[in-house]
């Protein structure tokens, strides 16, 4: 008999709005994600570089570190921050210095809330997890 090893992916949701983290959580343990959380950029920067997830959810407007901040450290921070696939989400306009900084650390997407549901979000993880080179 064959044995089919299915890894299990982890990843981080960095929101500080409980009501959209619990349901986005929610859905991704649902898909078959394991998922830690962290609600302001500081904690979430401690985390991932403690844990390692395979993918971070992050928000952009957070207490004491926000988003384009933590990621910006985060991909200052070495190998792994270098090559960890973010996908932002903000419910920020997007202008020209708003893209600019975010191209800058290229996350794998950037989301704004409104515009997409959470089988969506869910399909941009799963798309962003199979683009990744294999170690």
């Amino acid at each position: 008999m064959q044995k089919i090893i299915q890894e299990k992916y982890t990843i981080a949701v960095i929101e500080d709005e409980e009501v959209i983290a619990r349901p986005l959580i929610e859905e991704l343990e649902s898909a078959g994600f394991d998922v830690i959380k962290a609600s302001d950029g500081k904690e979430g920067l401690d985390m991932v570089l403690k844990e390692k997830p395979d993918l971070i959810l992050l928000d952009i407007v957070m207490p004491n570190l926000d988003g384009m901040t933590m990621m910006h450290m985060l991909r200052a921070s070495g190998a792994y921050g270098e090559h960890v696939p973010i996908i932002l989400l903000t419910n920020l306009n997007v202008d020209d210095k708003i893209i600019g900084d975010i191209t800058k650390d290229a996350p794998a997407y950037y989301l704004i809330k409104a515009e997409y549901s959470l089988a969506d979000v869910i399909e941009k993880v799963k798309a962003c997890l199979s683009a990744r080179p294999s170690s």
